[in-house]
């Protein structure tokens, strides 16, 4: 448990999000629909499920089925509250960071706004100018599962085995109780967690429509440069123990490792301070996540080589069984087409 003096909490941040769902479940045509379908990734928990790298899969592997995909998200720690189209080259103040990573490594459009189906519309405004495109465009709605206001074809929710032993917020990193997963048509699940978890699936989901199970292989590589010797390692996530078990099997032997917190903004002075500790480590270079090395401008970049040269990791994953999941997805978005407009 992350905060258990908070625990007392507990009860009144259930009824508020019982009070919510049940606003959703008696008038579910509140939600607003789009005019093309939206697949919804999201899990439980605040942070650390591992959905960007998941968006980033999915997408890559809806794309070689052969159709479009566009990213809408809120871009979270951003400056700016505008609806706006990612610049894959902009920073991460204006856009938040996971959305520049996917924009960077999809390379397709990603639209933020804090009601996503604004950035559907922006979405969908960008792709009636391009009137010879006639190929079926995906919305991935990233981060969508508690985002109920827009309505979406397919819901994907992650489940980890942290999560199953969590709690609700603010005591633990649950925004919604386990039960909550009953809405998703499809749980992802790691490899080597599925044993443990879809015995959780079968008996949340018993007396009812059992949902699609996927199964995801993750793995931690560098994705930019090579660790050095003795390396500091920073990140700003929220599971930085994570993090520091990745680098450990990888075989890094870090000098120090600096866990910020979850979106920490990166300014000169921050930068300034990770290599006052990396001369006090004796550290040779440095080492950080995908999602913290966007937030790095070229002149943070180059004030760190004074110490050493950066790498890069990131958690890649791989769907086990991307034909039959692909089908899987075809046969909810067909269902959902059939339901008309609402």
């Amino acid at each position: 448990m992350k905060r258990p003096w908070l625990l007392p909490l507990v009860p009144l941040y259930a009824a508020g999000v019982a009070w919510k769902s049940r606003g959703f479940a008696q008038h579910p045509e509140r939600a607003k629909r789009l005019q093309e379908p939206v697949v919804s990734v999201g899990s439980l928990s605040a942070g650390g499920a591992g959905k960007t790298p998941f968006v980033i899969a999915l997408g890559e592997a809806i794309r070689r089925a052969g159709y479009g995909i566009n990213v809408l998200t809120r871009g979270h720690g951003r400056t700016s509250a505008e609806t706006l189209r990612v610049n894959a080259h902009g920073g991460a103040a204006e856009f938040g960071d996971e959305p520049l990573l996917i924009a960077r490594r999809l390379a397709c459009p990603v639209f933020v706004a804090r009601e996503r189906y604004l950035a559907g519309e922006m979405a969908e405004r960008e792709r009636r100018h391009l009137r010879a495109d006639k190929t079926l465009c995906l919305h991935l709605l990233d981060d969508g599962f508690q985002h109920r206001q827009l309505a979406r074809a397919v819901d994907i929710a992650l489940l980890t085995n942290e999560d199953a032993r969590d709690t609700l917020l603010p005591a633990g990193n649950l925004r919604e109780p386990l039960r909550a997963l009953r809405r998703a048509d499809v749980i992802v699940l790691q490899g080597d967690e599925q044993a443990a978890l879809r015995p959780v699936v079968e008996r949340l989901f018993a007396g009812q429509k059992q949902p699609y199970v996927w199964i995801i292989d993750r793995r931690f590589a560098f994705t930019e440069g090579t660790p050095t010797v003795r390396p500091l390692a920073f990140c700003g996530i929220a599971r930085p123990d994570g993090f520091r078990a990745s680098l450990t099997q990888a075989g890094v032997q870090t000098s120090a490792f600096v866990a910020l917190k979850d979106h920490a903004v990166y300014d000169d002075a921050l930068v300034n301070k990770l290599i006052q500790q990396a001369k006090a480590a004796q550290a040779d270079g440095f080492v950080t996540t995908a999602k913290d090395a966007v937030k790095l401008t070229p002149a943070m970049r180059q004030a760190l080589t004074q110490i050493g040269p950066l790498a890069v990791g990131d958690i890649l994953v791989q769907l086990r069984d991307e034909a039959q999941y692909g089908a899987e997805t075809i046969a909810l978005i067909e269902a959902w087409w059939k339901q008309g407009p609402r």
